[in-house]
């Protein structure tokens, strides 16, 4: 009789996340590795540190995408956040159309980022929705031609068509955070004759610190990383980004070798940054609570 293969009990875990692990390596960890060593290829083959990094930096558009990026990952989280906030509190309020009001505010949540560059697109046409509703509300005499936008103008609509897409998964966060709040600190605070205003610094505030730190992570590393609503809705360069710039090296100007090396360093400058950025927030929020301890 054959003997049955008896594994040791601690093995057990192992064994059944080695086929995981075996898919991430082959469709995640190598391609990562593929496209580090491209980084530090130079033209010829041979190992060079900086030659791919100089030649972006001498890029078209480098310097304007890194600063519509930082522009737009700094405006666009302070504007979400602000407005998520508001939603949040004003939504753990029971009133009249309470509801009403988190079903409108989650409408964006239910579109694709393909939809929502449709959406806007042909809102902003000079004969699209937006104009129709401006004209019809007599805010404007004449139709704004808002597709001709270009530098800061353009990032800014951006952050706008962001900000109505993205702050309703903020501002789930911060509801959730908001319902672990105990109402009888609230009302202890009330008794002893704390204004609205202290009972919002010291008590729901310092409550949110974990939603607030997650949401504001994950938004600015989606923030960091933002390509796709900027050229379906403006086109690539009309509003460059970091990401955007490997979109555009990759499908615009595809089979040129220059333009893969572009590619490839774009994409690991802003991994290094999208890292960076999020290793600051997390050291400055927790000097903040010892601090605070």
């Amino acid at each position: 009789m054959s003997k049955r293969i008896r594994f040791p009990k601690q093995a057990i875990p192992y064994m059944l996340l080695a086929p995981v692990f075996l898919y991430y390596v082959i469709f995640w960890l190598y391609p990562v590795i593929s496209g580090v060593k491209e980084v530090f290829t130079g033209m010829d083959g041979s190992f060079s540190l900086t030659q791919n990094f100089k030649l972006i930096f001498h890029s078209d558009l480098f310097s304007k995408s890194v600063w519509d990026t930082a522009s737009f990952a700094f405006f666009s989280v302070v504007l979400e956040y602000l407005i998520a906030l508001l939603l949040a509190i004003l939504l753990t309020i029971p009133f009249v159309g309470s509801k009403a009001l988190m079903f409108i505010a989650m409408i964006p949540m239910s579109l694709t980022p393909t939809a929502t560059a449709i959406l806007w697109k042909t809102g902003l046409l000079k004969d699209g929705w937006l104009n129709t509703i401006l004209l019809f509300i007599h805010l404007t005499k004449e139709p704004i031609t808002f597709m001709n936008v270009e530098g800061l103008d353009a990032v800014r609509m951006l952050i706008f068509i962001d900000a109505w897409t993205v702050t309703p998964s903020v501002m789930i966060i911060l509801i959730a955070g908001l319902q672990g709040l105990q109402n009888d600190q609230k009302e202890a605070a009330y008794l002893f004759g704390a204004s609205k205003w202290q009972i919002f610094h010291d008590i729901i505030l310092p409550a949110l610190k974990p939603s607030i730190t997650t949401s504001i992570i994950i938004r600015m590393i989606a923030a960091i990383q933002v390509w796709a609503i900027s050229v379906m809705v403006l086109g690539y360069s009309t509003a460059p980004f970091l990401v955007e710039r490997v979109a555009f090296y990759i499908e615009a100007i595809p089979g040129v070798e220059t333009s893969k090396k572009l590619a490839y360093t774009y994409s690991f400058l802003t991994s290094v940054i999208v890292f960076l950025a999020t290793v600051f927030y997390l050291r400055i929020t927790k000097k903040e609570e010892e601090q605070s301890i």
